[in-house]
């Protein structure tokens, strides 16, 4: 499953280009396509499917509780699901989610209240350092307990319900703790009502959007989502979307490289999820959306990006919810615009796969960009595109799929002299980053 470990040495420019491109597919969508996929009843059928690690290890994860899937072709799979409460472990068995914050997160959401369940979950030393402890309040609320008690981090066993009740939920900027609630929800007596404080990633509702049973969307000033337990979900086909995640970052390289122009086709646009780009817009960035169509609730178009001058930025909290992935690449905009950029409410960047603000701010340092850190802000005094073959990077080994693209992204434009350890972890989002970014130009050396 693991992909071999290796560096990756850059030491030159890339030049200007114009190509028409197609990004992985939306991890988010596929992630949760197994997970629901698997307590449906009846066969859903999955097309498009990102095989990246974090997509692996879900469908391994499926499989070891009891759902069979079968791959059709590449991309494409079918699940047969057995409905709600089927998973079925023995007891004190492991699940390993590996880097998966998403898969972790949302599969403990339904074992937790899924009955005769008690199982070690873990994951590798990335995800083990991430707190769990906001999850393990919530679905202690529905019944299911963590051992060892005060303990916040993988591994962590857990014990199932069996008489989960439904709760009420006030879900703040995490839409992994919302699908969890949510996933919990579906299998508890009652009702559970979650009121979105701040609008988060909507995947889950959309997939489950066919089964107004089991759940109703209300939009007023704040939306509540009801979930009305031990209700029937149906199954479903589903064409998965590229990944606005990933777009990003060609996305920012083309604003950044002179007299370059990219077309990325058939990306998710869902509205929770361009925060990047609405922010770009805001700064007059040449970024348009073409050939717009919703299916499956999620809508999607190709993006059209012609290099440009970039202005400094300044965000506040209130659009972290919809950045939460791309704040690191807007931050290497920020370092290659000149003037002062800031970033608020960015305080939950301390909680991903690695301290992302604190590595980003000492990475561009490292080429004598100007940055300051609080616990909720970062200031980035932008230098303007620089030529800095002088300089060293160097990225050891943090387990974060996004710094390693980042400090791609950086070195190509910068000429810096970059070694980024362990990149094979960029296979756990976008196992085409090298071959797209060699399509681009982009020259680079594996180092074993």
């Amino acid at each position: 499953m693991a992909n071999k470990n290796f560096n990756l040495i850059l030491n030159s420019k890339i030049n200007n280009f114009n190509k028409t491109i197609e990004v992985d597919s939306d991890k988010s969508l596929s992630i949760r396509s197994f997970i629901i996929g698997s307590i449906c009843e009846g066969i859903s059928s999955v097309k498009n499917v990102l095989e990246s690690d974090d997509v692996n290890y879900t469908i391994l994860a499926c499989k070891k509780l009891g759902t069979k899937i079968v791959r059709v072709r590449p991309k494409q799979y079918k699940i047969y699901g057995k409905g709600l409460g089927s998973f079925f472990i023995k007891k004190n068995s492991e699940l390993n989610f590996s880097n998966s914050g998403t898969a972790s997160r949302l599969l403990t959401g339904v074992l937790a209240s899924t009955p005769n369940i008690q199982v070690t979950l873990r994951g590798d030393h990335s995800l083990n350092k991430r707190n769990m402890k906001q999850l393990i309040n919530l679905l202690t609320k529905f019944g299911a307990s963590f051992l060892p008690k005060g303990k916040s981090t993988f591994p962590l066993k857990m014990i199932s319900t069996n008489m989960p009740v439904g709760i009420n939920y006030k879900a703040g900027i995490s839409a992994q703790l919302k699908s969890a609630a949510i996933l919990a929800g579906l299998n508890s007596f009652g009702t559970t009502q979650i009121y979105e404080q701040i609008s988060s990633r909507d995947h889950t509702e959309n997939l489950l959007k066919k089964n107004s049973q089991a759940i109703k969307i209300i939009k007023n000033k704040k939306k509540i989502i009801k979930i009305f337990g031990k209700k029937f979900l149906k199954p479903f086909n589903f064409k998965i979307n590229g990944d606005p995640s990933s777009a990003a970052f060609y996305t920012a390289l083309t604003l950044l490289k002179d007299r370059s122009y990219v077309k990325i086709k058939n990306v998710g646009l869902n509205k929770t999820r361009i925060g990047f780009f609405e922010i770009l817009k805001k700064q007059k960035a040449k970024i348009k959306f073409v050939n717009l169509k919703k299916e499956n609730n999620e809508l999607k178009g190709d993006i059209i990006v012609k290099s440009c001058k970039l202005k400094p930025m300044k965000t506040s909290s209130k659009l972290y919810s919809k950045t939460t992935d791309e704040y690191l690449i807007l931050f290497i905009i920020a370092a290659l615009t000149k003037g002062i950029s800031s970033f608020k409410g960015i305080s939950d960047l301390a909680n991903k796969e690695s301290s992302r603000a604190y590595e980003m701010k000492k990475i561009l340092t490292q080429i004598g960009i100007k940055c300051k850190l609080t616990k909720n802000e970062m200031k980035i005094y932008g230098k303007g595109m620089i030529n800095v073959p002088n300089k060293k990077i160097l990225v050891k080994n943090l387990g974060d799929h996004r710094i390693a693209m980042c400090t791609f992204i950086l070195a190509i434009l910068t000429n810096a002299q970059t070694t980024i350890k362990n990149f094979e972890t960029v296979f756990t989002s976008s196992p085409s980053f090298l071959k797209i970014m060699k399509s681009l130009g982009a020259n680079f050396k594996i180092e074993q």
